[in-house]
């Protein structure tokens, strides 16, 4: 009898996400060594994603992508910096956030109560929210609570909740430990909902319509959590 080998899909999976990363590897390193050419496909790779993450922060589509041009080339500028043993992904992510960061603090200006409204131009209307002003009702309370939560911790909330990313994915991003990212998440969730519990008993008359909160989930943690310590910000 002869014997087969059969392969699950996700043994395929991970034989493509291999071969994906050695390709990226030996586009960084042609890129290192002057290949523009090599680097113009890690644009091609990465262009559509980094404007996405841009897009959280400001509200012009052309404006998203001349920040991103800047980002790429701010990192070709630097790939004699990059550590090889890294991925490519994370640390043009976190040049992208940074150089978004920059701009807006330079601008004293803070795009964040854009985040839901931009997201929902993407997506196709709910069809359980039968007046579209209820949702851009909901996208501006949510705007609102994001903007009273402290940069370091919004912006975790952000990547995790908005973009996807793994937490250790957000740690590469932002060159912090991810245990502190964890640590940030689990904050920025538990203010998200204190204060949405707080602006919703602050509206008696429309607490029905506010409910739960939107961000986090099952994970949010309850109010009345862990406190922080003193000293911690």
């Amino acid at each position: 009898m002869q014997n087969t080998m059969t392969l699950s899909d996700s043994s395929i999976s991970s034989l493509d996400e291999t071969a994906s990363a050695t390709h990226e590897s030996r586009l960084v390193d042609e890129a290192r060594r002057g290949s523009q050419a090599a680097f113009g496909e890690l644009v091609t790779r990465y262009e559509r994603r980094l404007i996405r993450v841009i897009l959280q922060f400001v509200k012009s589509q052309e404006l998203a992508e001349d920040l991103a041009q800047e980002s790429f080339l701010k990192a070709y500028q630097r790939l004699a910096q990059f550590d090889p043993a890294r991925r490519f992904g994370p640390w043009l992510f976190r040049i992208g956030v940074n150089q978004t960061l920059d701009y807006l603090r330079r601008r004293k200006r803070r795009g964040w109560w854009l985040l839901f409204s931009e997201r929902g131009t993407e997506r196709d209307p709910d069809p359980a929210v039968a007046d579209p002003r209820q949702q851009l009702d909901l996208e501006q309370e949510v705007a609102a609570i994001l903007e009273q939560i402290p940069e370091n911790y919004r912006i975790v909330l952000m990547l995790r909740e908005l973009q996807n990313f793994s937490t250790s994915e957000i740690a590469t991003i932002l060159e912090r430990k991810e245990a502190t990212v964890r640590w940030r998440l689990a904050e920025a969730r538990s203010m998200f909902h204190d204060l949405w519990v707080k602006r919703r008993d602050g509206r008696h008359d429309e607490a029905e319509g506010i409910g739960e909160p939107p961000i986090g989930g099952a994970e949010t943690p309850k109010a009345g959590g862990r406190k922080r310590r003193k000293g911690e910000k």
